[in-house]
């Protein structure tokens, strides 16, 4: 009986030495080098950091050049983090028109220049967040801007809206700028002229007019047209020579259009002419395109993607259209002949564009 209790004591003994040499698990606390998560948080984000604050614009600030800035992300239990941003903008309806992708930050706050189109004068929100290779953070608040309601021109690209009641090229004569619809021309020496710094060799010259059809007080009167120069030269037979025509109540022919295009090489080459019956109350989209060897003029109703009232192509010699300076304009500065073969009164312009790039997506 005694050995069994010796023996006893000492299997006691030794279990309570084994318990007391194991070490307890130590608690679990933050720590890696790494923010990220293994599992989504409640709101779907991916990565343990802050959510970005919105600086600019704000409060549906109006800004001609849009430039969105944010504070940027920290983590939540590991600081000195980097991170990417990724930034959304999304239109009145709600719907996505713009996502930046990834894009790095700059100190303590990040920004965003947006190169896709947005409607124009129109209200619009965005958001940003942090990301960091698959994972992402929360995105910030919501906050509310409107789009720029001017144009530009820069290098070999034209834009002017003319909806908001100005213009960035110069008036010259009288021009009446009618709020949400655009600039009209008033009589026979109403033009606008716009001036680029590069001159363009290939692209578009477009725009959406209203109210230049055969009812108009004119002769051989032109819609628009591009130049060399000198500034307000006569244009009748200029070195680069372009326009658009289109015959006013004057002409034995009213409302028929043509184009004539001297491309530098000396030669005036024209468009045939087509006579057109107009709806005085129809935008139409005029559209002049060229590269070296060929010129094209259209005219659509309702936008781009009208019905064609007018669409001619022609051969234009091997020479290169490359004026300098490079004159357009919408109507035309008076010629030797006269001020009824200058600019055609009445048309209502619009959406003004000129680049060697695509038109973008206007609300027509």
């Amino acid at each position: 009986m005694h050995k069994k209790l010796v023996a006893c004591a000492a299997a006691a003994a030794l279990a309570l030495v084994f318990a007391c040499s194991k070490n307890p698990e130590a608690p679990a606390a933050p720590g890696g080098a790494t923010p990220d998560a293994s599992e989504a948080a409640a709101d779907g984000s991916t990565l343990k950091v802050t959510a970005p604050t919105p600086q600019s614009p704000i409060n549906n600030a109006q800004l001609d050049v849009l430039v969105l800035t944010a504070g940027t992300s920290t983590g939540r239990f590991v600081q000195g983090m980097t991170f990417s941003y990724e930034f959304e903008i999304r239109n009145a309806g709600g719907n996505p028109v713009c996502n930046s992708g990834a894009i790095a930050a700059s100190g303590s706050t990040v920004s965003f220049t947006p190169t896709c189109t947005l409607d124009f004068d129109a209200p619009h929100t965005w958001r940003v967040r942090a990301v960091r290779g698959s994972s992402f953070g929360p995105w910030s608040g919501v906050a509310n801007f409107r789009s720029a309601a001017g144009g530009f021109i820069r290098n070999n690209e034209l834009f002017d809206p003319l909806t908001n009641g100005r213009t960035v090229g110069t008036v010259r004569g009288p021009v009446e700028f009618i709020q949400g619809q655009g600039a009209r021309l008033v009589a026979h020496e109403s033009h606008i002229r716009y001036v680029l710094p590069v001159n363009l060799q290939q692209g578009e010259f477009s725009m959406m007019i209203l109210g230049a059809d055969e009812g108009s007080p004119g002769d051989k009167s032109k819609v628009f047209a591009m130049q060399e120069g000198p500034d307000e030269g006569d244009i009748t037979d200029d070195d680069y020579r372009f326009t658009a025509e289109l015959r006013g109540r004057n002409y034995g022919a009213p409302g028929s259009i043509a184009f004539r295009i001297i491309a530098g090489d000396g030669v005036s080459r024209d468009g045939h002419r087509v006579q057109v019956n107009f709806n005085s109350s129809r935008w139409y989209f005029w559209r002049f395109s060229w590269r070296t060897g060929t010129a094209r003029l259209e005219v659509r109703e309702d936008n781009r993607n009208g019905r064609a009232v007018y669409d001619t192509q022609i051969g234009t010699g091997s020479h290169p259209y490359r004026p300098d300076p490079h004159f357009l304009y919408i109507g035309v500065p008076q010629g030797r002949a006269g001020l009824l073969d200058a600019t055609l009164p009445g048309g209502i312009y619009k959406n003004v564009w000129a680049s060697p790039n695509p038109r973008p997506n206007f609300p027509e």
